[in-house]
């Protein structure tokens, strides 16, 4: 995302971009091997529960 996209944003819409920026690393990081599925569902567990973003996967 570009500086004055991200500037554009909201402080919730910012959030939810964190959020999802860190979902895709723990998704690359499934992925590659680097975590197994329980750690990948332990973490995006704790990150979701922590931001506040229940609603956001579906």
């Amino acid at each position: 995302m570009e500086q004055y996209e991200w500037e554009r944003l909201s402080p919730e819409e910012k959030k939810k971009q964190l959020y999802l920026n860190q979902k895709q690393t723990l998704d690359a990081f499934l992925e590659r091997g680097a975590i197994s599925r329980a750690q990948y569902d332990k973490s995006l567990g704790d990150l979701t529960e922590k931001m506040g973003m229940g609603g956001v996967l579906g």
